[in-house]
């Protein structure tokens, strides 16, 4: 195990376009006893009655859930960001939700969500970044790095929309750059 992996605290992803297909790849190759929370921020629509739990829900065999206010961070537990609202971390280990500006005309914004969570987990975070068609998530993973957590990149060869991981491996702030199958076998060595 390397030594990046025995920091992580905390495990959270963004994703856009062609993401949803990664996690339904991702969700059911993770191991039923992780003891770490899972954080997924994707772009959607805010459409209400969203069936995106439900159906991540059906992959995973941890708890799924969407994220409510001042709700604690717990381990064991996958959290998806509501659509529309800002996903961020507090020091006492809950979450807050944000109706601010669009960032990346996003909302929820994976840059927001990444350095919110590198200001409290810092190097206990590990940020994955999947497909998707737009730079979100590339400032944050930067973030997710100086502060001493890991950035990883998923492998623009096996993205449905390679520009938002390729975004970030050409700005050079990804320390790894996986496939799925190689993101799932990193998260359950943690």
């Amino acid at each position: 195990m390397a030594q990046d992996q025995l920091n992580s605290k905390i495990v959270v992803i963004g994703g856009s376009a062609g993401s949803l297909e990664a996690l339904l790849d991702l969700l059911p190759a993770l191991r039923s006893d992780i003891n770490i929370p899972i954080v997924i921020v994707i772009h959607r629509k805010t459409a209400p009655g969203s069936p995106l739990v439900d159906v991540l829900a059906i992959k995973s065999s941890l708890p799924v859930c969407e994220v409510d206010e001042k709700e604690p961070v717990r381990n064991g537990h996958i959290y998806i960001a509501p659509a529309d609202y800002h996903l961020l971390f507090e020091a006492d280990h809950t979450f807050s939700l944000d109706v601010s500006e669009k960032v990346n005309y996003s909302r929820p914004s994976i840059d927001v969500a990444f350095e919110s969570a590198a200001e409290v987990y810092g190097a206990g975070l590990t940020g994955i970044l999947l497909s998707g068609a737009n730079a979100d998530g590339t400032h944050g993973l930067m973030v997710i790095g100086e502060l001493g957590g890991v950035a990883i990149a998923q492998d623009p060869d096996t993205a449905e929309i390679s520009y938002m991981p390729e975004h970030a491996i050409n700005n050079h702030v990804a320390h790894h750059i996986m496939n799925v199958q190689q993101i799932a076998a990193y998260i359950n060595a943690l």
